[in-house]
């Protein structure tokens, strides 16, 4: 019988083999993952599940009856340890298991802190998987003190659970600005604004010098500027990588991830890729996308074409981060711009609109849904937008889509 098999039990994995199903394949499906859970939700681990707002059951991206169901095997907290392109092998620590095609849908993995600044103290946490967040979430109470080091989405995402559940919270950021790396300086200002507003001490320019503990357990850090911060403990958040080193070792080609074509096949005809790890054609190059819906639909794209499919995958890049009350919708990449529109909307929304000459790219909206659908569309079908309608306020975005 026919056995595909895919290594990475994430939200990529779990809606290719879902997928596969899906479109009648009847063959032999092993989907092999290294937490010891059914493949869940992650966006929700650093918000409504430490928050206490979620069980644990609802971030189940599916009852694990479905896979019973579907005739899917799971091997669940089992780690791989070689992919033998060749003999078409992969090699468990108990088994070997034979595939007539692969699928890797690894992730990433957060950067950690070395430990010869205090990373491998007690009390420094990442936030990526269950894991980590179960073993967070009983410091982060009423009263605690905090450093989150990193002013991207993740860091600031925590720090707005954090602060909501009293935490003192302390962010540093060694670049410039928060979010410099990612967004524009109207939405730096937006959410540093929004941050301060509940009480988070932003220091940019600033970074961490070391980490020093008493017992092996986290207590203070120095930053670069020579100032000292009292925690209880502190939260990681300085980015990921692809997880590729099964790839790499299995000779597979790479370019900032494991490098794969239109339809989602890497340098072995037999082997695909999908998701954080893949590195994929987009407008002229190659880039990663690290968000939901690009694990979905390219793993379903990917599914489609292990059956023979042969259709490209157009990436449609949209993101989202809730902070406090407020909910950020991206549209696009913003990459190139050189002119940025601001949209003050009713109610005390807004938008950030990126251009690259007349041409606009990307959206940043806060708490705006109207606006930010109407920029998706727009940027998914190739078009622009008048510059002086957006900046209106008054001014109705639709006729944009008709024009």
């Amino acid at each position: 019988m026919t056995h595909f098999v895919v290594i990475g039990a994430g939200q990529a994995g779990a809606s290719l083999v879902a997928q596969l199903r899906k479109q009648g394949f009847d063959g032999e499906i092993t989907l092999i993952g290294s937490e010891p859970v059914v493949p869940y939700q992650r966006p929700p681990l650093s918000k409504a599940y430490l928050l206490g707002e979620m069980e644990l059951e609802r971030l189940y991206l599916r009852p694990e009856s479905f896979y019973v169901d579907s005739n899917i095997t799971l091997k669940l907290g089992r780690q791989v340890q070689a992919i033998d392109p060749a003999e078409k092998t992969v090699t468990l620590a108990d088994e070997v298991l034979h595939y007539d095609q692969l699928a890797l849908t690894t992730g990433s993995s957060p950067r950690r802190l070395p430990a010869a600044i205090g990373g491998d103290l007690n009390g420094v946490y990442v936030l990526r998987d269950l894991a980590d967040v179960d073993a967070m979430a009983p410091v982060v109470k009423d009263g605690a003190r905090t450093l989150i080091v990193g002013g991207g989405y993740i860091g600031l995402e925590a720090a707005a659970v954090c602060a909501k559940r009293g935490v003192s919270v302390t962010l540093v950021e060694m670049a410039d600005r928060i979010l410099q790396r990612v967004a524009a300086p109207e939405t730096s200002d937006y959410f540093r604004s929004l941050h301060t507003g509940h009480g988070v001490d932003i220091r940019e320019g600033i970074g961490l010098e070391r980490l020093e503990g008493e017992g092996g357990a986290v207590s203070r850090a120095v930053l670069s500027d020579g100032s000292t911060v009292e925690v209880d403990f502190v939260i990681v958040g300085v980015g990921i990588t692809p997880a590729c080193d099964l790839a790499e070792a299995a000779g597979l080609t790479l370019e900032n991830g494991i490098k794969v074509d239109e339809q989602g096949r890497t340098s072995d005809p037999a082997i695909w890729a999908a998701g954080d790890c893949a590195s994929f054609p987009y407008r002229g190059s190659h880039i990663r996308l690290e968000s939901v819906p690009n694990a979905i639909d390219q793993a379903e794209v990917a599914a489609r074409n292990m059956l023979g499919a042969g259709e490209t995958y157009v990436a449609k890049p949209w993101f989202w981060s809730d902070q406090y009350d407020v909910k950020l919708q991206i549209a696009g990449l913003n990459t190139g711009y050189d002119n940025v529109v601001t949209r003050a909307g009713q109610d005390g929304t807004m938008s950030f609109w990126y251009y690259t000459g007349d041409q606009l790219v990307a959206v940043d909206a806060m708490n705006d849904p109207r606006a930010y659908m109407v920029a998706k569309r727009l940027i998914e079908a190739g078009r622009t937008a008048d510059k002086t309608v957006v900046a209106d306020p008054e001014a109705d975005l639709k006729p944009l889509l008709r024009a």
